[in-house]
């Protein structure tokens, strides 16, 4: 198959150019919420295995690891925000060989990131735990899980950079698949770790780790092929793997746009740290609620963040193209999509949380007391889903260091405050208005920002 008919395939936009713009919308968004819903169920999964199988001290080992996760994904999901970006508009502008140069260079700087990240922490995993206040124990165990998890970092950072790098090419079902295979693998080789089955070793606390590797390594082979065999525009050949190397003028473009959201992801992790610890001073059944009412707003998130996300890719798209006249219509239909999807979901979560906070809490006053602050906070979800639109367009030419700016002024400037403020006067539900009223504040940010500076910028691309 020829390069053309295999762009064809791979590019919404051209594929499906007379159509509206929502449906070329939905042909990478349904599919990238479909892939975002099988991480988190593979997550959830993995928690309950390690609980029901191996028992709470298991778990609890597990959960040490989050804070450094969290580093983790900030990283990775920088550097893969740059990558889409950059390979978006080189894919728009229909320069395969500038495609296989951003590739080229993302994977080596992935791979690096990976090595150097994971080494180190996987050699100093002791003390990262200690550092963390790991009870004594667990902490055998935690180390363990640690060390694979760290050991195993190029794999999982490779593995979430090839998805990234297929969506900027208007592919998001073969990283659905991948995901898929990915989630099989890692469900059937959990348990089978635990408990030893067929002849395996009993791998403890380290049976998910390890079952992620396993299924991460099995998910790239197959990603690496499916892409062969359909002359994807990103499958390895021997001339592209002799692109495999480091461009620093496309390494700074992509950091460019990749450190600042790292750093607005790490500032959302410290702050929410810090609110944790105001909602632990309301006693163990606050924190009961805070994390049933989390369980359900990381769901009820993803179609907010899945159509930020997209409307990056199109727009990197249309600005690789030289149609920066179609911007304002990627926006309104984004905006559009967002309160249609995210707003449905928000619906279904009001109507279903009695039942699924049920799934999660056993005693009935801490299923009210979640169900008071659920109401309270995840109607301003949609206007996160609103703000997400217009910093994905920012985002994909190339502006990010301001609207990132904005986001970090609000939470570290209104949230936290406000949070404080509104706990002394009402109690524990203050801290949720603050996180309502810091989602409406961000919407206003960013959209002076988009409509009073951004549209009276010239658009350029980025390489």
């Amino acid at each position: 198959m020829s390069l053309p008919n295999a762009a064809a395939n791979a590019d919404p936009i051209a594929a499906a150019q007379p159509s509206p713009l929502w449906k070329t919308y939905l042909l990478i968004l349904l599919p990238m919420m479909a892939t975002n819903l099988l991480q988190a169920a593979s997550g959830t999964a993995d928690g309950i295995y390690l609980g029901r199988m191996l028992g709470a001290d298991a778990l609890a080992a597990v959960s040490c690891f989050f804070p450094i996760f969290f580093v983790l994904l900030a990283v990775v999901i920088g550097l893969s925000s740059g990558a889409t970006v950059l390979i978006g508009q080189a894919w728009g502008a229909r320069e395969p060989d500038k495609v296989h140069a951003v590739a080229g260079t993302a994977l080596v700087l992935m791979l690096c990131a990976g090595l150097l990240i994971g080494v180190t922490g996987g050699i100093f995993a002791p003390q990262l735990m200690r550092a963390l206040a790991t009870p004594s124990n667990i902490e055998a165990e935690a180390i363990a899980y640690a060390r694979v998890m760290l050991f195993g970092l190029p794999l999982l950072f490779a593995l979430w950079l090839l998805t990234s790098m297929s969506r900027g090419v208007g592919d998001a079902i073969s990283p659905l698949w991948a995901l898929a295979l990915t989630t099989v693998v890692a469900l059937l080789c959990t348990p089978a770790f635990i408990r030893g089955w067929f002849g395996l070793p009993k791998l403890g606390v380290s049976s998910a780790a390890v079952s992620n590797l396993i299924a991460c390594a099995i998910a790239l082979a197959w990603m690496l092929s499916h892409w062969r065999k359909r002359a994807h525009p990103l499958a390895p050949n021997a001339q592209r793997l002799r692109q495999l190397r480091l461009d620093p003028r496309i390494a700074v473009a992509m950091l460019r746009i990749g450190l600042p959201s790292m750093l607005q992801m790490l500032t959302m992790a410290a702050a929410e740290i810090v609110l944790l610890g105001l909602v632990n001073r309301h006693g163990s059944h606050a924190t009961a609620a805070y994390g049933a009412v989390n369980q359900l707003m990381s769901w009820l998130q993803l179609p907010a963040m899945s159509v930020g996300i997209t409307a990056t890719i199109l727009a990197s798209h249309a600005i690789g193209g030289g149609r920066a006249s179609r911007l304002g219509a990627i926006v309104r239909t984004g905006l559009a999509l967002n309160l249609a999807l995210t707003g449905a979901c928000i619906l279904a979560v009001y109507a279903l949380a009695p039942t699924v906070i049920g799934w999660f809490l056993v005693d009935a006053p801490v299923i009210e007391q979640a169900l008071r602050l659920l109401r309270i906070v995840a109607w301003s979800v949609i206007l996160l889903g609103l703000a997400n639109v217009l910093t994905g367009v920012m985002r994909a030419s190339g502006v990010v260091a301001v609207p990132t700016g904005l986001a970090m002024l609000a939470i570290v400037g209104m949230e936290l405050p406000l949070a404080y403020w509104l706990d002394a006067r009402i109690g524990l539900s203050g801290i949720w208005w603050a996180y309502a009223t810091t989602f409406a504040v961000l919407l206003m940010l960013h959209s002076g920002y988009y409509l009073l500076v951004w549209r009276r910028r010239d658009v350029r691309t980025l390489v």
